[in-house]
């Protein structure tokens, strides 16, 4: 469904993007591990057309991302955003329903809140959190607002940036768990960007490494654990010693 072939992004004199090649199948579930500043971020913006490569494509069943329609090509996306996003001055509700309300095909209000209570109680939280304000909210209960917005409008493509950060293991697992329901249950196309193995495990159909600009391994998330690859074995474990440099 996504198809990335050599894929160059730098900025300045930092090379972040030297050639990746990756392809997410329809309906499939990837998760893209790697350290911190190995572009993975840059790599989900260069998919949603947020930051233009230098050079390489990017397609979307086939066609050239940064050619298609914007309003058209991001209506299938959703998104869960790593520090939830949310709009503070907004009801929950509001903030579910922020797509709904908005454009041509725009829902009135009541049938917008609707749709939003109803994705709050998909994701366990009770109809009176609707009314209820982000600050209101433990950090656990905004994640699950965030997924709750990212599914609001029935996207086919869903991005999750750091699905985990933040919380602790308990309400980790709740939301790995939640994400992996909904992704199957809307047969959507998921793609992760996480350091957590236990999101990995837990999310993932299939994993990528991003190391040094390019896609080191990838593979079934069963033959994470096996593969010889050292980069994979040292990021997974995380052992200090080992080909991925760390700072002393």
């Amino acid at each position: 469904m996504i198809e990335l072939h050599q894929v160059h992004k730098r900025f300045g004199d930092n090379r972040v993007l030297q050639g990746v090649n990756l392809n997410i199948a329809s309906g499939s579930s990837m998760v893209i591990i790697g350290g911190s500043g190995t572009g993975k971020s840059v790599l989900l913006k260069c998919i949603l057309g947020l930051v233009r490569p230098d050079s390489g494509t990017i397609t979307l069943d086939g066609q050239d991302v940064t050619k298609a329609d914007r309003d058209a090509f991001l209506s299938r996306f959703g998104m869960l955003f790593q520090g939830g996003a949310l709009f503070d001055s907004l009801r929950v509700w509001e903030n579910v329903a922020f797509r709904l309300v908005r454009g041509p095909k725009a829902l009135p209000k009541e049938a917008a809140r609707a749709v939003a209570v109803e994705k709050l109680r998909r994701v366990g939280l009770k109809p009176a959190t609707a009314d209820l304000f982000p600050a209101e909210l433990s950090g656990g209960m905004q994640k699950r607002v965030g997924l709750a917005r990212a599914i609001a409008a029935e996207p086919e493509i869903i991005f999750f940036d750091e699905p985990t950060t933040g919380l602790d293991p308990i309400m980790s697992g709740v939301i790995n768990a939640l994400i992996r329901e909904i992704v199957v249950e809307m047969g959507a196309t998921a793609m992760t960007i996480t350091h957590d193995m236990s999101s990995v495990r837990a999310i993932a159909d299939t994993v990528a490494m991003l190391h040094g600009g390019v896609i080191r391994w990838t593979g079934p998330v069963s033959e994470l654990d096996a593969t010889d690859d050292p980069y994979v074995q040292q990021f997974i474990h995380g052992r200090a010693d080992g080909p991925i440099e760390s700072v002393r």
